[in-house]
């Protein structure tokens, strides 16, 4: 619900991959969302729709979230 507000496209969910080089990465499974900007990646991490299904995803899992902003080059 969060991500249809904001806008959110999947780019990558899951998916095969191959790490080339260092371990951090390694058996981890992989998500990359693009939003419209930084700023409404931020307001959906924040919105009360994210943190709900937050709640239930840290209940089964452990992950890592990172917001980056773009590059427009």
């Amino acid at each position: 619900v969060a991500f249809k507000k904001f806008n959110a496209k999947f780019l990558v969910r899951g998916g095969q991959h191959k790490v080339k080089a260092g371990t951090a990465m390694e058996g981890k499974r992989h998500v990359v969302i693009e939003f419209d900007s930084y700023a409404t990646a931020l307001a959906c991490y924040e919105s009360p729709e994210y943190k709900h299904a937050a709640a239930i995803r840290d209940k089964y899992s452990v992950g890592d979230v990172v917001v980056i902003e773009g590059y427009e080059g």
